[in-house]
C-alpha cells in the first residue's frame, strides 16, 4: 500500500522560504507522477505542481512559476517542494500525492494522498 508523508511546513514571514517533504513508501514509483496540492480554508483543493518520477519532468500552476520548484530524490523515495517569495495566499495545507502514469492538475485523478502540512505567510 502506498503511503505519503509530508513534512516541513510551519510559520513563515512574506518574503521567506520553506521547504515541503514527502515520503513515500510501500510502491514502485519509476511510473509514477507525483503532485503536490494545496488547500485553503473555505476554498477548494488546487493544484501546485507534479513531477514524473522517471525523467523529473515538472508542471507548475501559473501562481508559483518562478517561486516553487518540485523535485524528486528516486534513491531515497522523496518528493520535495522549494517554495520561496512566500506570500500570505500561499497559506494553506499542503498536500503530496501521487498517480500511476503521467502527470496531471486534476485532484480526482491521484489515487494516494498524504495527511498534509499546514504553512502559514504572515504578512
Amino acid at each position: 500500500q502506498v503511503q505519503l508523508v509530508e513534512s516541513g511546513g510551519g510559520l513563515v514571514q512574506a518574503g521567506g522560504s520553506l521547504r515541503l517533504s514527502c515520503a513515500a513508501s510501500g510502491g514502485t514509483f519509476s511510473n509514477y507522477a507525483m503532485g503536490w496540492f494545496r488547500q485553503a480554508p473555505g476554498k477548494e483543493r488546487e493544484f501546485v505542481a507534479a513531477v514524473s518520477w522517471s525523467d523529473g519532468a515538472t508542471d507548475y500552476k501559473h501562481f508559483v512559476k518562478g517561486r516553487f520548484t518540485i523535485s524528486r530524490d528516486s534513491a531515497k523515495n522523496m518528493v520535495y517542494l522549494q517554495m520561496n517569495s512566500l506570500e500570505p495566499e500561499d497559506t494553506a495545507v499542503y498536500y503530496c500525492a501521487a498517480k500511476t502514469g503521467g502527470r496531471s492538475w486534476f485532484s480526482r485523478t491521484y489515487a494516494y494522498w498524504g495527511q498534509g502540512t499546514q504553512v502559514t505567510v504572515s504578512s
